[in-house]
């Protein structure tokens, strides 16, 4: 008989604290984002777009919460993976769900194992990967 550890999933609460987190860095550095979290099963737990933001930043955070999920990574490491030759070359047109391979989708952990994931979108891409570092950091 084997035992495993639970480990607690991702909380709304918790989903909520990620939320206010990108928010409060994107608004230090004068950016407005959208930010949306996401549970281990993709189920939406929290989202954010502000009117001030670009319409289609909603789907930009989705998508590139999404794809950190689905491949357990941040989107930004993924960049080259998907250029011709690259290990994903052939992926995004392979799932149901579209994935964005540009900085701002990091997956979420917690003793080890994946819980659930963040996209920011709206800044530069290397300004919405910082919001959201800075965002799981705050769970820590």
């Amino acid at each position: 008989m084997s035992s495993t550890t639970a480990v607690a999933p991702l909380t709304t609460q918790e989903a909520e604290t990620l939320v206010s987190a990108a928010r409060t860095a994107a608004e230090a550095a004068g950016v407005t984002v959208s930010v949306t979290v996401l549970d281990a099963g993709g189920h939406l737990l929290a989202f954010r777009r502000d009117d001030r933001a670009v319409l289609i930043s909603g789907e930009t955070s989705t998508r590139k919460a999404y794809t950190a999920l689905q491949l357990n990574a941040p989107t930004a490491d993924l960049v080259d993976a998907v250029q011709p030759g690259g290990l994903f070359h052939t992926l995004p047109t392979a799932l149901d769900r579209p994935l964005l391979f540009i900085a701002g989708g990091i997956p979420v952990h917690r003793d080890g194992r994946l819980i659930g994931a963040i996209g920011v979108g709206g800044g530069a891409p290397e300004q919405d990967h910082g919001f959201a570092l800075t965002a799981v950091r705050a769970l820590a």
